[in-house]
């Protein structure tokens, strides 16, 4: 049976064109000269999550799968388990957790290869570790001894924030193939999961923070920041662009805020679905 929990903010009108977006959300501020952001394309707050869905138990097979919604972007994420670790840890008495990242063909809106042969995709495995050592951050993998876990995250529909998606709900897979792996073996008996995880994009467009970006508006952003983050506020790992005009620490700062609140709305619909 799924299980699945939503955060919803209000519906929002369809993704408009770079130029139409452009003239109908900003306003020139003719005492400082500047283009100012006044409203978001899909008229959410600049610090409000999109509609966020987590639905556990997505797929029949593995060990730990989950259905992963941030607006329009839908990932899929299974966690399987397997008796054994790579050849660098063995005799290390500790276990192992790897990732890998893909999108389907026309999860974008032109259809993209898919990886065979000789064909390898760079942002996926750039994407791919920064899931990998995310998840590793937070689990003890001397308390799944003998095993490996892999994740894999599969882009089904793209809208901006995949990878961000795609940790958020990993991490809800890897807690279920954890404790699939405890009920199977008895000896696993200390929980390996250390804390939550999630992560959130952030970024700046025309000298305003915004939260949560879609496509439309990493398109035109000047700033694009993805944040993974603990439950204890720590920080795992910020990937932070300017993409054209260099920012300030003061817009440094507020980015850092709206992920952090929208990190902890994340967190607590994590904990809501793994009760």
């Amino acid at each position: 049976m799924c299980h699945g929990f939503r955060l919803t903010t209000p519906r929002f009108c369809p993704i408009l064109a770079h130029t139409i977006a452009r003239s109908a959300f900003f306003e020139f501020n003719p005492e400082s000269l500047e283009v100012m952001l006044v409203r978001r394309i899909d008229n959410r707050d600049f610090d409000e999550l999109r509609d966020i869905a987590i639905t556990r138990n997505y797929t029949m097979h593995a060990e730990g799968s989950v259905l992963v919604e941030f607006g329009r972007t839908h990932v899929l994420c299974t966690a399987s388990v397997d008796r054994g670790v790579p050849k660098f840890l063995y005799g290390q008495n500790q276990g192992w957790l790897t990732a890998e990242y893909g999108m389907l063909p026309r999860s974008t809106e032109k259809r993209v290869r898919r990886e065979r042969g000789n064909f390898y995709n760079n942002r996926a495995i750039e994407i791919q570790r920064l899931i990998g050592r995310a998840l590793r951050s937070v689990i003890d993998l001397r308390l799944i001894k003998d095993y490996t876990i892999t994740v894999d995250c599969d882009v089904i529909q793209a809208d901006g924030g995949t990878r961000t998606a795609a940790i958020t709900g990993a991490f809800v897979a890897m807690v279920d193939a954890v404790r699939h792996l405890q009920k199977k073996d008895s000896s696993l008996k200390k929980d390996p999961i250390q804390e939550y995880l999630a992560a959130i994009s952030v970024g700046v467009i025309d000298h305003t923070p915004v939260l949560d970006l879609n496509y439309s508006e990493d398109s035109i952003a000047d700033v694009d920041m993805n944040v993974v983050m603990t439950e204890s506020g720590r920080l795992v790992e910020l990937q932070g662009t300017a993409e054209k005009n260099p920012f300030t620490f003061d817009e440094l700062h507020q980015m850092l805020a709206f992920a952090k609140t929208g990190i902890e709305q994340l967190i607590e619909l994590q904990k809501d679905i793994l009760k």
